[in-house]
């Protein structure tokens, strides 16, 4: 056979050829993958945009017609200072709540553990 007769350093070239050509063609296949990915993602996005756009819109419509529904029983100003003052106080509830939800976030805890763990492992291994 012609493969008995080569070196080891002719091997462990090809060997090394081959784990590249490995790692060139699984950073091209993530590279596809991702731009597939991120063609959904924008589509997604869109949709989720206009629906917002459109609810945001249609919670306009509802506080008009509340306050039209209002005037006919109270004079107009009184009508949207109720629902103002209503939309007010749901608003500054959201946004306490969000708050104290988004303060109780801590931003990646393992990974922040894990990379304090290899800094001290790093340290010592230099000491």
């Amino acid at each position: 056979m012609a493969t008995a007769d080569r070196s080891i350093s002719a091997v462990l070239h090809d060997i090394v050829g081959n784990v590249q050509d490995i790692v060139r063609s699984e950073v091209r296949l993530a590279r596809t993958e991702i731009s597939e990915e991120l063609a959904k993602s924008r589509t997604a996005a869109v949709l989720l945009v206009a629906g917002v756009l459109m609810l945001s819109f249609s919670v306009v419509f509802l506080l008009l017609a509340m306050v039209y529904a209002l005037s006919t029983v109270m004079p107009g100003w009184a009508a949207a200072l109720i629902v103002g003052a209503g939309v007010g106080v749901i608003a500054a509830l959201c946004f306490g709540l969000g708050m104290r939800k988004f303060k109780a976030v801590r931003a990646v805890p393992k990974t922040s553990a894990s990379v304090q763990e290899n800094i001290e492992w790093a340290k010592q291994l230099t000491k």
